[in-house]
């Protein structure tokens, strides 16, 4: 454990930062997870309700993704890769409707 006052200080700050970036991704997952299963329940039963429902979520979780890069808590190649399969996974779905 650390003496030193500053040490201390940054002992603080870096698990509070820890904490904030682990929320972040934590509901970057959740998001993702709840967009994959509304365009695999789209696919199940194509109608309007389930698009909107696949919008909504997938317009939450990019925000999400976008907020975490201008956070820093993800790089933004990283980002671009998991709006990517987001999107993939709404591509494929749209076709069979």
């Amino acid at each position: 454990m650390a003496n030193i006052k500053s040490a201390l200080k940054r002992i603080e700050i870096a698990e509070r930062n820890r904490l904030q970036n682990k929320s972040y991704k934590s509901a970057i997952k959740t998001l993702m997870k709840k967009t994959f299963q509304s365009v695999e329940a789209y696919t199940n039963d194509p109608n309007p309700d389930n698009l909107d429902t696949i919008n909504t979520s997938m317009s939450a979780a990019f925000s999400k993704i976008d907020k975490a890069v201008k956070c820093k808590v993800i790089h933004k190649n990283n980002a671009a890769r998991k709006k990517a399969r987001l999107a993939k996974a709404l591509q494929s779905a749209l076709p069979a409707a």
